[in-house]
């Protein structure tokens, strides 16, 4: 059973495991169409949109192009099939920055300083570093160290990744756990020889029956749990996670 004392460093992804990006994009996508169209399907496409053109930027079909840059594009996207009315030029350039004012889960706070007592704590996202730095400060979030793809021009899960994770943790891979609430990301970092932990948020992407993580936890109590951390109390007596 992998314990936080088999680790060195645990790396975060952020959107989706650490903060509400759904939620954000339904505020961003409700702002943009005015309520016009399925908010499901429309979430649902600027999902795709953005996951193809990481596809293409990893494959080497299209030269990197940061975060905010393919948001807005997926938001003129959406827009375009909502058949709302149009949305101003400012609508367009918020809805390009959302992932800047992303909410933290209620829990995140509290189990990143759990861990942070223990080992290294790092944030690797596919947010560009502007993006990342404001994302940080609004949602509260505190690292050792927050890693942007935009270092390698690339996005998960190119390999190049996660080699520049361990690279920043100085440890070897199979010292340091990947926590990530899409198996498809946790797929990338076990390639690249990291430990692996999934963490079940609202609208992950869940393990198959064939993956092998070392854990999968269904809240971060239950991380912390597994990992055999446990959370100092706060004033009030009550566990922090």
């Amino acid at each position: 059973m992998l314990t936080i004392d088999d680790v060195d460093a645990v790396v975060f992804d952020i959107l989706g495991t650490l903060v509400d990006h759904d939620g954000g994009l339904r505020a961003a996508i409700t702002g943009l169409t005015g309520g016009a169209g399925d908010p499901d399907d429309l979430l649902a496409r600027w999902h795709r949109h953005v996951a193809g053109e990481h596809a293409r930027v990893v494959s080497g079909e299209r030269p990197y192009a940061t975060a905010d840059v393919l948001d807005r594009e997926a938001a003129e996207a959406v827009v375009a099939h909502a058949g709302g009315p149009a949305p101003t030029e400012d609508a367009l350039v918020a809805a390009a920055h959302v992932m800047r004012g992303l909410h933290a889960w209620p829990d995140t706070v509290a189990l990143l300083d759990a861990l942070a007592a223990r080992v290294a704590v790092i944030g690797l996202s596919n947010a560009d570093r502007t993006t990342l730095l404001r994302m940080n400060a609004h949602a509260g979030l505190r690292w050792h160290a927050a890693l942007s793809t935009e270092t390698v021009a690339s996005y998960k899960p190119d390999p190049a990744v996660y080699r520049l994770a361990i690279a920043h943790a100085g440890r070897p891979p199979e010292r340091v756990l990947m926590v990530a609430a899409h198996a498809w990301d946790l797929r990338g970092a076990a390639a690249a020889g990291l430990r692996t932990a999934y963490l079940d948020r609202p609208g992950a992407d869940p393990p198959a029956p064939g993956d092998r993580f070392d854990h999968r936890a269904g809240s971060a109590a239950e991380l912390l749990a597994l990992l055999g951390v446990t959370p100092e109390r706060d004033q009030a007596g009550t566990r922090a996670v």
